[in-house]
C-alpha cells in the first residue's frame, strides 16, 4: 500500500463506480468519484495545477496573497494548496452558496468575503469583478479559473486520461457541466482525440444560458437557479462550448432529488452540481435505443449541502421535495 507524505500528491486517480440500482435504460452509466479527492471535489485538480503554473511562471512568489472568485469548491481546493505551501488566501463567494462551504473555508484558514448573487458580470459586486478589483488594489495574485489555461490543462492531463483508462477506451458519451468550463474543454479535447465520435453532453441548470446555445444556437438572458458551482450567465474563456454536441436543461427539483436518490440507491452522497450531471446522464441513457457506455462525474461531496438539499425543511420551503 502506498503511503503519501504530502496531501497534494493524493489529488486525482479517483475511482469509477458503475450505477447498479437506478434506471439507465439500455446503457451502462459510470460515476467518476471526484468527491474522493482530499479536498472533497474535482476542483482540487485545477487548484494545484493553477498554483504550480503560477509559481513556475513567476506570477506567484513566496508570501504573496492568493485571491479567487468561486462558488466554493475551487476555493476549498485552493485552501488545501495554500495551506500546504504557506500562502494567505482570500475568497470571494456569492451569497447563495452553502454555509458549510463558508465554514469549511474559514476552518482551513481562508478569509471569505460574501457578495451578491443577484447581479451579473460587469456589476461591481459581481464576485469575479470584485476579486479582480481587490487583486489590483492590493497586489494579490488573482487565480481566475475562468481565464486560466492551467484549469483546462489539469483535466486534459489527468481527468481525461484517467477515465479513458478506467473504461478501457470503451466510452460512448461523457456528461459534464460548465462552471468555468475547464472540464468540458480539457476532458472533451482529450476524448475527441481518442474517439472523434464520442458524445460530449452538457448538463446545465435550467436558467443558465448554455443549454439554449448548444441545442438551438440561441442567446438568452440568464435566469436563476439554486444548484451551486454550475451553469453560467456568460461563456468563460476557458470553455470551448462548441465541443458539446447535446445539452440537457435540468431543473433544481430534478437535480436535487436525483442527488438524494443517488445516496439512497447507490450509497454515494453527492452535491447539487452532481445531481444536475447525473440527472442529465440518466436522461441521455434513457433516450438511447442501443447500449452505450456513459461516464459522468460525482463532482463533490454532499456533506457541503446538509443544510440545503439534504434538509427536508429547506427543500420544502423551496418547493423542491418530490411529491409535494
Amino acid at each position: 500500500m502506498k503511503v503519501f507524505t504530502n496531501v497534494l500528491d493524493m489529488i486525482g486517480k479517483t475511482p469509477m463506480l458503475k450505477v447498479s440500482n437506478m434506471d439507465t435504460g439500455p446503457c451502462e452509466l459510470y460515476l467518476k468519484l471526484e468527491l474522493m479527492n482530499p479536498g472533497g471535489s474535482i476542483k482540487d485538480r485545477i487548484a494545484v495545477s493553477m498554483i504550480e503554473a503560477a509559481e513556475k511562471d513567476g506570477k506567484l512568489k513566496p508570501g504573496d496573497t492568493i485571491i479567487e472568485a468561486t462558488a466554493g469548491n475551487t476555493g476549498l481546493g485552493l485552501a488545501l494548496v495554500a495551506a500546504s505551501k504557506g500562502y494567505p488566501l482570500q475568497i470571494i463567494m456569492p451569497d447563495k452558496m452553502s454555509q458549510e462551504k463558508v465554514n469549511n473555508l474559514k476552518a482551513m484558514g481562508a478569509q471569505v468575503t460574501m457578495t451578491r448573487s443577484d447581479v451579473q458580470k460587469g456589476h461591481p459586486e459581481y464576485y469575479q469583478d470584485m476579486a479582480a478589483r481587490l487583486a489590483e488594489e492590493h497586489g494579490y495574485f488573482y487565480v481566475n479559473q475562468f481565464t486560466n489555461q492551467a484549469n483546462v490543462d489539469a483535466h486534459y492531463r489527468t481527468t481525461g486520461p484517467e477515465l479513458w483508462e478506467q473504461m478501457d477506451g470503451k466510452l460512448d458519451a461523457f456528461v459534464c457541466g460548465v462552471g468555468s468550463g475547464g472540464t468540458l474543454s480539457g476532458v472533451g479535447k482529450f476524448l475527441r482525440e481518442k474517439n472523434a465520435k464520442v458524445d460530449l453532453v452538457l448538463a446545465d441548470p435550467a436558467g443558465s444560458i448554455l443549454e439554449p446555445m448548444v441545442n438551438r444556437g440561441e442567446v438568452v438572458e440568464a435566469g436563476s437557479w439554486l444548484a451551486e458551482g454550475i451553469g453560467e450567465d456568460f461563456v468563460p474563456d476557458t470553455c470551448d462550448i462548441e465541443l458539446a454536441n447535446k445539452a440537457y436543461a435540468i431543473t433544481d427539483k430534478e437535480a436535487f432529488n436525483t442527488a438524494r436518490e443517488v445516496l439512497v440507491k447507490e450509497g454515494i452522497m453527492v452535491g447539487s452540481s452532481s445531481g444536475t450531471l447525473i440527472a442529465a446522464a440518466l436522461r441521455y441513457c434513457r433516450d438511447q435505443t442501443e447500449p452505450k457506455r456513459v461516464v459522468t462525474l460525482a463532482c463533490d461531496t454532499g456533506n457541503r449541502y446538509l443544510s440545503k438539499l439534504y434538509n427536508n425543511d429547506w427543500m420544502r420551503d423551496n418547493n423542491l421535495l418530490d411529491g409535494e
